[in-house]
Parts: structure tokens; sequence; C-alpha cells
């Protein structure tokens, strides 16, 4: 990923129309640059020219310089899925214009398509069965493609969790669960308070379980990083590929339905959902994975809901949507641990 220097920029005053041609490669004669979301992992600004008949979003390193170092990797991994892994499966993303980092790991460019009018999915609201169909059957497109290829392995960056990182990950999510019921506690069910605890006592376990099976994982597929096109139309995009790693497939889906759905929804629809994703996997050639199989990765893999949440809660920048969204997620993940008798498949 070595850049070419005079297209990789980090500041927001590097975006000029000769740098906006180069890019996209036409003659641009002005530039108006608005800034898109917070800011708070990377800055994200809208482009627009009379030249272009659609706006591009440019993505580049957050303003706060003693931040960057922190979220290098985060960086790297977004900037290795667009230009490295993109093309090689069918996952429905935004396209992108550039995708250049430089070898320090902390500078990198990012130029894709702006998705509007598509609205992004909201995680405490839950969605449609329609959608969550939808978010399914895009899910397959990454996990099939690459399903139990050993050359992702070859990818400088992508590794398998070994047993040291598990011990590591334990290391800091029991603490971690401490935080986030002391935290959270008055926005937690007496269900989450009592189970979350069980849960770490196993994730090691857990961490290094069902090894046999492996493709690429989004890492943190939820409605906040899903963009569903107007008026219930199928078509829906993943974005925000920070925390791509090569895992058992089935977190992606646990992940999905365990945090973003409400109880009772991920309940009637969850069977649905599987059948609608295993489906997907067969169409694109995944052979050997029976649907009880499937269901069976699904089941087991529904710890990923409560890692990824009280992890990014208990050390994150705390904020009152940042809370309930967080209590939400790891509430319905917990529902879903105790429904679906995952703690039994680690006895």
């Amino acid at each position: 990923m070595t850049a070419d220097a005079a297209r990789l920029i980090t500041t927001v005053d590097e975006i000029s129309p000769d740098w906006v041609g180069e890019v996209l490669g036409r003659a641009v004669s002005q530039v108006e640059v608005t800034t898109v979301g917070t800011g708070q992992i990377g800055a994200v600004y809208r482009v627009r020219a009379p030249e272009l008949a659609r706006p591009v979003l440019v993505k580049l390193p957050t303003a706060d310089v003693a931040s960057r170092a922190l979220l290098a990797g985060a960086y790297r991994s977004e900037v290795r899925f667009y230009a490295q892994i993109a093309d090689t499966v069918s996952i429905r993303v935004p396209k992108v214009h550039l995708a250049q980092m430089h070898d320090d790991d902390v500078a990198f460019t990012l130029v894709m398509e702006d998705l509007d009018p598509c609205a992004q999915g909201d995680q405490i609201a839950g969605c449609t069965l329609a959608q969550a169909l939808d978010a399914a059957e895009n899910l397959a497109g990454l996990h099939a493609p690459r399903w139990c290829d050993e050359t992702l392995l070859e990818i400088d960056g992508l590794t398998r969790n070994g047993p040291d990182d598990a011990a590591l990950l334990a290391e800091f999510f029991t603490p971690a669960v401490d935080m986030f019921i002391d935290g959270l506690g008055d926005l937690l069910s007496p269900q989450t308070v009592a189970l979350l605890p069980d849960v770490a006592k196993v994730i090691e376990h857990w961490e290094l379980a069902r090894r046999e099976r492996f493709s690429l994982v989004h890492g943190d597929y939820r409605l906040d990083n899903l963009m569903f096109p107007p008026d219930g139309r199928p078509g829906v995009y993943a974005v925000d590929w920070q925390t791509l790693t090569v895992a058992l497939p089935a977190r992606d889906l646990a992940f999905f339905t365990g945090t973003s759905l409400p109880v009772e929804d991920r309940r009637a629809w969850d069977r649905q959902i599987v059948e609608r994703y295993h489906a997907a996997l067969l169409d694109q050639g995944v052979a050997d994975h029976p649907l009880e199989e499937c269901w069976e990765d699904y089941r087991f893999a529904m710890l990923q809901g409560p890692l990824v949440a009280v992890l990014g809660c208990a050390y994150g920048t705390r904020t009152e949507r940042g809370d309930r969204m967080f209590a939400a997620m790891v509430n319905r993940a917990v529902a879903a641990i105790a429904d679906l008798g995952t703690l039994d498949l680690l006895d």
C-alpha cells in the first residue's frame, strides 16, 4: 500500500480542483467541500463540482494528530479492504476511486462514491424483515467467495487469532464487563447483569473454537454500518471496514441479528434470516456446509455481540447516544445467547 505522494492527502485544505481532477481523471474547475459526520475516527467530506454528476466522499485521518497512531490499525484495515480485497468478493460496497496509505500507517486517503439517497440504518430502532434479509444475503457475498481460502493469510495484516491473542482478549474483556455493568447498570436488563460474567468466563475458549471454517469477517456488521436504498428496495451497502479479520463467518451474521434486531423481532425472524444467508452461500459455491451446521455456527457465534459492544463501550469515548446504543446491543445479544443456548455449546 505504498502511496502515490501526488494523490495521498491528509487535510481538507488539500482537496483542490486539481487534486479531485487527478483522482477522478477529468478536469474539475472548482469544488464545494462540506463536512459529513462528527470525525471521531476519521474525517469525512462531501465534495461537489460542476463537472461531477454526483458528489464523492473523501475520507481522511482524524484531525487530532495525537489520536492517529492509536487508529493506525483501523485505517490500514479499511484501506487494505478497498485496495486489495473488495474486488475479490461480491458484497455490495461503495465504489472506491482511490484507496492509498503511507507506509507509516497513519496517512491515508479514501475517495468513494456518495451513496445518497441511501439511508444509514438505526442501531437502536432496528429494521424491517425485508432489510434484515437483504443484509444477510449481502453478507454472504463477503464470506462465500473466500470461504476457507488459505491465501487470505498471505495478505499482509490479515491473521487468525491464536492462543496468545485469545488469552489477551480475555484479559481485557473480563474487567471491561465490570466497567460496562458499573457504567451502564441502569440501562441493562437483569438478565444482562447476571449473564455477562458467565460470557467472560468462556470467551477465551470461544475465541479458539470452531476453527475449521473461516473467511473474511467484517467484525462490526450492524445497522449503523449499513446503507439502505430508499422506499424499502433491496440493495444494501456495507461500509466501515476498519475491523476486518479472518474468523468463523457466522460471527458477522450473529452480530447483526443479535445486536441490531429488537428481541421479539429476532426471535420471530432469525431462523428465516439464517436460511436466506445459507441459501446465498450455496448459490455462491460454498459446499459441505449443511443448513443445520450453519444454524449451530450461528448459535455459537452469538458471543460476538457482547464481546464487541462491551469492549467498544468500556474503552471508547462515552456519549449519551452511545450508552443507549451499547446497552441495547448487549441486552439484545444476551437475550439471544439465552434463547439459543449458546453457552451450552461451550461445555
